[in-house]
């Protein structure tokens, strides 16, 4: 009998590794002593995973993965020698519903730092935020003061991202700066914003501009937000100013940033009634629609889209009252992942308090998140357009699991999402600098953490994600070998079907990585 032979099934591989164990199946004498301690597996699993350890040298273990590679249906499988030639593993793996190793990320592949207006810039004119802030509306808890000051200190956080290496850097053109009256533009605000996005292209990066980040003017608030059908006009006017003053430029517009989370904010901090909700979900979309199509218009080859915020189990009515209705006036799927949740964690309630430093990071659940919208909608590419991990006031996490972790463990599953045939185009991350989380400074999500508080000079620090970060981009992906530092957990909410019915994702013994692939749409 022959190693090669075609298996599909869990139990067919069992039967094979006990053969391999009998001497039926033809491989060398350490191989079949190896096969002897492979696990029985889940029956019907659809791409099973076979394990041989305490193998006496790499040459053995690649044998067998040879034998087991065959068996599960051309899965990848690698082999490794211990130091002292004392262990080598080799696997056919399964893991979050049958991800393969990962690959290298592209060249083309855009990595990013994300930011916004105004929880960055300080300085703030008259706006809706600032009077949620003034009156201390609803989750206010910090004054805003200068926020990081960004305005002022653009340049030097440019050349921060710059050192980096990524190749894309988001912020957004404050409706609040540039029409601080309703038909009056402030030239003083234009020239910062011309000069921003003229520095983020010297310095390489493309620009990606977000039209509105939950900010609006005082103006538009005094006559009645989104409940007056003429904000939608009065909004759409703004954006092709903007457009046309920057178009050609290849920069990347995203219309609302998290519509779901735009409405959530205004029903808590205005407050809204349920009808007023109905009536700026149906303004939102029918905005972005118009937007979409006035945007390639003025600005032709350029990218729209808007980005969707990923929330577990709220997030089939988000997608359902917003995203479902746009999904023919996107150019890219945008994808904002922070947290999921799975049996063994449910920290994710915590959200609902703010309190996102105490939710237990999961990194594979941004693997099937990915997967679920490609499936959804297989023609577009997707990008990540925020993800990060805060902590309390900048102190450690109890776990230890530092930003350094959560970055790589995070990008570690894109690069098995990309060798699954996921077309993940970019990744940002969120943010270049600690800011103001909408009501407080206690969340810190900055690759440099700031002391908004309470450094006079707002000093940025660089956190372990800097070099991290710079580490993955320079030499595009994780380092070969590297295992999660948070492990899968079963039965997760984002891909019930394979996780709660399959075998227990785990993350593969150590691989080299394979080479990149080129089949991604890329902007370059």
């Amino acid at each position: 009998m022959t190693a090669v032979r075609a298996v599909t099934d869990s139990t067919a591989l069992t039967q094979v590794s006990a053969e391999a164990a009998t001497g039926a199946l033809d491989l060398p004498a350490p191989a079949k002593r190896a096969a002897a301690h492979t696990p029985v597996l889940n029956p019907g699993v659809a791409t099973p995973a076979a394990r041989a350890f305490a193998l006496p040298n790499a040459t053995a273990a690649t044998q067998l993965c040879a034998a087991a590679d065959a068996v599960a249906s051309a899965q990848a499988c690698t082999a490794y020698a211990a130091d002292g030639g004392r262990a080598a593993q080799a696997s056919a793996t399964v893991h979050a519903g049958g991800a393969r190793p990962p690959v290298k990320f592209p060249k083309g592949f855009l990595f990013g730092v994300s930011t916004s207006g105004f929880q960055s810039e300080g300085s703030f004119p008259d706006s809706n935020w600032t009077r949620y802030v003034d009156r201390k509306a609803y989750g206010i808890k910090d004054r805003y003061v200068k926020a990081v000051d960004f305005r002022h200190r653009y340049a030097e956080d440019i050349e921060r991202a710059r050192r980096l290496g990524v190749k894309v850097f988001r912020t957004s053109v404050e409706w609040s700066r540039v029409e601080p009256r309703r038909g009056v533009r402030d030239a003083r605000e234009l020239a910062y914003y011309d000069d921003l996005i003229r520095r983020i292209r010297a310095a390489g990066m493309r620009p990606m501009i977000t039209l509105d980040h939950w900010v609006y003017p005082g103006w538009v608030a005094d006559q009645g937000a989104w409940d007056n059908p003429r904000t939608s006009d009065d909004w759409l006017r703004n954006a092709a100013f903007i457009v046309n003053r920057y178009r050609g430029m290849g920069i990347i517009w995203i219309t609302f940033n998290e519509a779901s989370q735009y409405l959530y904010h205004e029903f808590l901090a205005r407050p809204m009634n349920l009808v007023q909700l109905s009536t700026m979900r149906d303004a939102l979309t029918k905005t972005h629609r118009r937007a979409y199509d006035m945007i390639h218009k003025v600005d032709r080859g350029a990218l729209v889209s808007t980005n969707v915020a990923y929330g577990t189990v709220f997030n089939a009515l988000f997608d359902a009252a917003v995203f479902n209705q746009v999904t023919d006036k996107l150019d890219f799927i945008g994808i904002d992942y922070y947290y999921g949740a799975n049996v063994q964690n449910t920290t994710a309630v915590h959200a609902l308090t703010g309190e996102f430093w105490r939710i237990d990071p999961e990194p594979e659940g941004l693997y099937y998140v990915l997967k679920n919208y490609q499936r959804r909608l297989p023609k577009l590419p997707v990008y990540i357009v925020e993800n990060g991990m805060p902590t309390d006031n900048g102190r450690p996490r109890a776990d230890g699991y530092t930003r350094a972790d959560h970055l790589r463990d995070h990008l570690y599953w894109v690069q098995r999402a990309l060798a699954d045939g996921v077309k993940v185009m970019g990744y940002n991350y969120w943010s270049l600098t600690d800011n103001y989380e909408w009501g407080s400074y206690r969340p810190r999500f900055g690759l440099y953490t700031v002391d908004a508080l309470t450094d006079p000079a707002l000093t940025r620090r660089p956190t372990d994600a800097v070099p991290a970060y710079r580490a993955i981009i320079a030499n595009l992906g994780v380092p070969s070998g590297y295992v999660p530092k948070r492990r899968p957990g079963w039965c997760s909410i984002e891909d019930p079907i394979a996780t709660c019915f399959g075998k227990v994702p785990t993350p593969p013994a150590p691989y080299q990585l394979s080479g990149g692939i080129s089949h991604l749409p890329t902007l370059e």
